[in-house]
């Protein structure tokens, strides 16, 4: 064997093994094997996701009425979902042969090998389907509809699943209702929702966002302590002041009324202006922290006007005099 026989050979070995592999844009093949009933349509996609169909993937259609009405067209929407890397995906629909599907309509074709079942002639996740029912009332209408999601690697790997649901439409005429209500469309759907919102943690991430926590609540706890042990200590040593300053000082000293009253008006501008500023804050939801500082602030500065009155009353001693 030369080097171009050898060069032929590995070749067309590798076009085998990566043929089954590669998303086909005329839709999922009929068959997997060449032993039925290893069909797609009834077992599902057999080179993708292992064999076994995947509550990850929501296979949905709606539009779906509860019972057909003789030559009547209906518009199906098939739709797939899924939370992993999916990105891609295809579709196989079958009525077992009893209607006919419209498979001139855009993105829609006929199966190769079945041309009563339907599939995509390209990728995506959202198709328009067209169902007339049969002619005639022939009982209840069987359908089955696969739908895979791949991650578009060309390989049957982990980021690739299936799913399949079965369903029927009931004979005219046969399905039951309320009294006063009328048949409606339904939509059909297989997959566990809560896949889509579970996202998968790593012990890592956990201990991140523990410490992050941790972190956030001592910082908030630490502001509210350090602020609040100061604003205590603060009015504990004016009332010190007071308390010491009449009992054995007499009182505060004296200060001139031509210094007292602009001192007085002064410190009660600014108190004023503390407390709209307090008002305003807390009524527009500024943070319990500044609030705080500005009504602490007001309060210091009606403690100066207190101060400057009580200093304007002081009778003036022998040293003020002089």
């Amino acid at each position: 064997m030369n080097k171009w026989h050898r060069f032929i050979l590995m070749t067309l070995l590798a076009l085998a093994l990566v043929a089954p592999t590669l998303g086909l844009s005329s839709g999922p093949p009929w068959d997997t094997s060449d032993t039925p009933p290893n069909q797609v349509i009834t077992s599902g996609c057999t080179c993708h996701g292992g064999g076994v169909a995947s509550k990850a993937v929501i296979v949905s259609i709606s539009g779906v009425p509860q019972s057909y009405t003789v030559g009547e067209t209906y518009n199906f929407t098939i739709s797939l979902t899924t939370s992993d890397d999916a990105v891609e995906g295809g579709f196989l629909l079958w009525s077992y042969g009893v209607g006919t599907f419209n498979s001139d309509a855009d993105g829609i074709r006929a199966n190769a090998n079945e041309s009563t079942a339907i599939s995509q002639s390209k990728v995506g996740n959202d198709w328009l389907v067209q169902w007339t029912a049969p002619g005639q009332d022939v009982g209840e209408v069987s359908f089955q509809l696969v739908g895979n999601a791949v991650d578009g690697s060309g390989l049957p790997d982990e980021g690739d699943a299936w799913n399949i649901v079965s369903f029927f439409i009931a004979a005219p005429g046969t399905a039951t209702v309320s009294e006063g209500d009328e048949l409606f469309l339904r939509t059909i759907s297989v997959g566990d929702y809560e896949s889509l919102f579970v996202a998968e943690v790593t012990a890592e991430e956990i201990e991140a966002e523990h410490q992050e926590e941790l972190s956030a609540k001592y910082f908030d706890q630490g502001n509210l302590y350090y602020w609040s042990t100061f604003a205590i200590l603060l009015i504990g040593a004016v009332f010190q002041r007071e308390f010491y300053e009449k009992k054995y000082g007499g009182g505060p000293p004296h200060l001139d009324r031509s210094l007292a009253l602009p001192q007085g008006i002064g410190r009660g501008v600014a108190a004023l202006v503390m407390l709209y500023l307090t008002i305003y804050m807390y009524q527009h939801g500024w943070g319990n922290g500044w609030v705080g500082v500005v009504a602490m602030l007001f309060l210091w500065a009606a403690y100066g006007v207190y101060r400057t009155i009580l200093q304007g009353k002081t009778p003036p001693e022998v040293l003020d005099l002089l």
